[in-house]
């Protein structure tokens, strides 16, 4: 993306911003008298009736910001308000357009704020709650001063300092230490998260985790099983809640720090009032340290203290009836059926000449993707049996039928020059399908998630911007052949969040804005926030972000 179109986007959505940001105040608190000033009546002077006319547009575009409480989607009066007002008050402004200002809209969190959840930007302490766990925990406090340097917050401990025992449970529950390589066990924790893990805000779909996944997941090289921790019931033994912790090693920014990702902290439904999670998490980081690691990163789709940097989900639609059918999306007023299928149409070739990652393309592969991943601000430092595994121990068995294989996880493919066979492309996704929750045609949503690529195109040209614009539409041919894969292999939708290079080429693709925001937070590391969602500093929208989270 060029300075110039990247500079006219922010101003558009500086000014959208500002001017949404007046009118708030009128939008927790502006009385119906206001709204019905009679500015017909003779005033004593021309100042006071233009105040009051000023009132009554001020009440206006307040009381259509209202009509967002408890409402999914910002609706289209809301938008029509706010783009009236911008160019009543600003004129017309290249780059405000419905679709900026709906994102706009959506990116202020203007609805969680006209419920009273948070504040603009949702990192307001009083609006986020106390959070009395993670008050005691060693991570960055809401209103906290902005760090200006990374480091730890606590420093490290000696084995024998930390606690040995295991943190006490609620009566009637006990610890499990779960092993993944027990097919019985394997079930009992995709079973769990199945049934009780993560939902969308109208509980319509909830994620479905396969053994593959799990096992692809949570079994990286150099994991540790002690690291898999389970709550039962003690009469029974029936699993009942779980966290995990994988090893990763982290660069962010100067720093190499070995840390856990933690991930699928989950619950089951009926015992949320046991108040299990906390202790899940007390025992997890305390299994983490006896092996001497005291740092994490772990996401969220909630707010707690504090993030380090906010990405949003976007969504390609690759089945559209199913997709409007699910209530996943919806058709725009301003279209059919018919013509949003036309539109949202994959090609049917790859633009590129890719074929499947094997063995033997490895090494150039994990060249590749050192060498890339070093544009962004915090990276996880993979080795080659770490490569192996993400890359290519998920394809799953058999031969491949309609675009994928029985068990197959990841899809990671590579574009090689014929005639030096150097590795100069590749790309990589995951299928993680969700439930479908009451919907009597449907049970089920396959969806893709992008996962992680790289392309040569970043490290040619001769000047400072045209490495960037060559390589926006190198990925944009890249990550359209991604899309023609996963077509393919029938996946009703492909994902993928605002990191990395991908906020240039998402609307060229036609993703979509969706209504998810993914926190992601560091364990006892304090440091200055990244570039995701939005740019910060120099560092353009998603560069800070190198870290996919499964």
């Amino acid at each position: 993306m060029s300075s110039q179109s990247t500079s006219q986007k922010d101003k558009a959505e500086e000014i959208i911003d500002t001017t949404v940001e007046e009118h708030l105040e009128e939008a927790s608190g502006s009385s119906e008298g206001e709204e019905e000033v009679d500015t017909s009546t003779p005033q004593a002077s021309s100042s006071a009736g233009t105040s009051q006319k000023k009132k009554k547009k001020r009440a206006k575009i307040a009381k259509a910001l209202n009509v967002i409480k408890g409402q999914k989607q910002v609706p289209q009066g809301v938008v029509d308000e706010v783009l009236g007002r911008v160019k009543q008050e600003h004129g017309d402004v290249e780059g405000v357009d419905e679709q900026t200002v709906r994102m706009a809209l959506d990116q202020l969190k203007i609805m969680d704020y006209a419920k009273g959840k948070t504040g603009i930007g949702g990192k307001g302490k009083k609006d986020a709650g106390d959070h009395k766990f993670w008050g005691t925990q060693p991570v960055p406090q809401l209103g906290d001063e902005i760090p200006t340097d990374d480091g730890p917050i606590e420093s490290s401990k000696l084995r024998e300092e930390v606690r040995q025992d295991p943190y006490p449970l609620p009566k009637d529950f006990q610890w499990s230490i779960v092993d993944l390589s027990d097919s019985n066990q394997l079930k009992e924790v995709y079973e769990l998260l199945s049934l009780n893990y993560v939902e969308d805000h109208d509980a319509t779909f909830r994620f479905q985790y396969t053994a593959e996944f799990l096992q692809w997941a949570l079994q990286p090289p150099g994991y540790h099983k002690e690291w898999h921790v389970g709550v039962r019931v003690t009469s029974n033994k029936k699993l009942v809640g779980f966290i995990s912790g994988v090893p990763i090693t982290l660069k962010i920014r100067d720093h190499v720090v070995k840390c856990s990702e933690i991930n699928y902290l989950c619950v089951h439904k009926k015992l949320r009032s046991k108040r299990l999670a906390p202790v899940l998490i007390k025992e997890v980081t305390r299994q983490c340290h006896l092996k001497g690691i005291f740092q994490a990163i772990y996401t969220a789709g909630v707010l707690l203290p504090t993030p380090i940097t906010v990405c949003r989900y976007y969504h390609r639609s690759l089945n559209v009836p199913k997709l409007v059918d699910t209530k996943f999306t919806y058709v725009p007023r301003n279209q059919t059926l018919a013509r949003m299928i036309r539109l949202q149409k994959v090609p049917s070739s790859p633009h590129l000449p890719i074929r499947e990652m094997t063995e033997g393309d490895l090494a150039q592969v994990a060249n590749l993707y050192e060498r890339y991943m070093k544009r962004f601000d915090m990276i996880p430092l993979m080795s080659l049996e770490e490569i192996r595994h993400h890359f290519l121990s998920g394809l799953g068995k058999g031969d491949m039928v309609k675009g994928r294989r029985d068990g197959q996880v990841v899809w990671s493919y590579v574009v090689e020059d014929p005639s030096s066979h150097k590795i100069t492309d590749f790309f990589t996704f995951y299928s993680l399908p969700s439930t479908i929750i009451n919907n009597p045609k449907h049970s089920l949503l396959e969806a893709a998630y992008l996962f992680y690529y790289a392309s040569e195109t970043a490290f040619s040209g001769e000047s400072e911007e045209e490495p960037d614009n060559n390589l926006k539409k190198r990925l944009t041919d890249l990550i359209s052949d991604a899309l023609v894969v996963a077509n393919e292999a029938s996946f009703d939708v492909f994902n993928a969040l605002t990191l990395m290079d991908n906020v240039p080429f998402l609307n060229d693709l036609k993703f979509g804005a969706g209504d998810g925001m993914l926190n992601f937070y560091l364990y006892n590391w304090r440091a200055p926030p990244l570039a995701g969602m939005k740019a910060i500093g120099d560092r353009e929208a998603g560069r800070g972000v190198g870290v996919v989270m499964l």
